[in-house]
């Protein structure tokens, strides 16, 4: 298979439509990776190929497979050792992300008790700075096609919005969090159909809010946020 780093992949030989036209290279990767792995291919206990020579085996760039692999161990399908490689430790998704020190789990449960008041508090209290700071971010998110610069993205503009809410404490977390966010963000853009897009409705929504200053309005458009990235969670543990 060879894939293009662009947000489409090209065809196969013969001219045929590949099913994965639609797909990015990344997405492409891991949606190889992971089938070998669990339909036999890619045995428990068998080392991956080194991040070069999946590159060239792809066509993608060695960035391309890093995020691949990433998805493949946060859904617990593989672990990378240092100095030694990524490695095969089962066959089946996890019941739960491993995202660094944060599971999903912990995401899920922690972040409706952070970001809703944070966002209201950002409604009441965010400043002119503030604004410029979200809207640059979500109207970069709308057009952003690198799938690794949005996720940047992302966890920026919920870190941003916890820094307007003026609560110390909640921006603290959000920084602490955001790294997990980063790649939580990644694999379910990754698993998940169209979620990046959705994710930029939601934000819009939430950034329209705190603009108008509704307290109430930002705290429910975080909250269906938080709720539909839950859902999206839950759709890839489930399989």
């Amino acid at each position: 298979m060879n894939l293009s780093d662009s947000r489409t992949a090209g065809q196969q030989s013969g001219g045929l439509a590949s099913p994965l036209a639609r797909l990015s290279a990344a997405e492409a990767v891991f949606n190889a990776i992971r089938s070998d792995i669990e339909g036999g291919s890619l045995a428990i206990g068998a080392k991956l190929n080194s991040e070069v020579a999946l590159a060239q085996q792809y066509g993608v760039s060695r960035s391309v497979i890093r995020e691949a692999l990433r998805s493949c161990t946060a859904l617990g399908l593989t672990v990378t050792r240092t100095g030694r490689g990524t490695f095969v430790v089962a066959d089946h998704v996890a019941n739960d992300l491993v995202l660094g020190q944060f599971s999903a789990r912990d995401l899920t449960e922690a972040r409706p008790h952070i970001e809703v008041p944070a966002a209201g508090l950002a409604a009441e209290r965010r400043t002119a700075e503030d604004l410029d700071i979200l809207r640059a971010m979500v109207a970069s998110m709308a057009v952003e096609t690198d799938p690794e610069a949005w996720v940047v993205l992302d966890s920026g503009f919920h870190a941003a919005i916890a820094h307007a809410s003026g609560n110390k404490v909640f921006e603290s977390v959000v920084a602490d969090i955001r790294d997990a966010l980063t790649h939580q963000s990644e694999t379910l853009n990754l698993v998940t159909e169209d979620r990046q897009h959705a994710s930029n409705v939601e934000h819009q929504a939430i950034l329209d809010a705190i603009e108008a200053g509704s307290a109430a309005d930002a705290s429910a458009a975080m909250s269906a946020h938080l709720r539909a990235v839950g859902e999206a969670l839950d759709a890839i543990l489930k399989q």
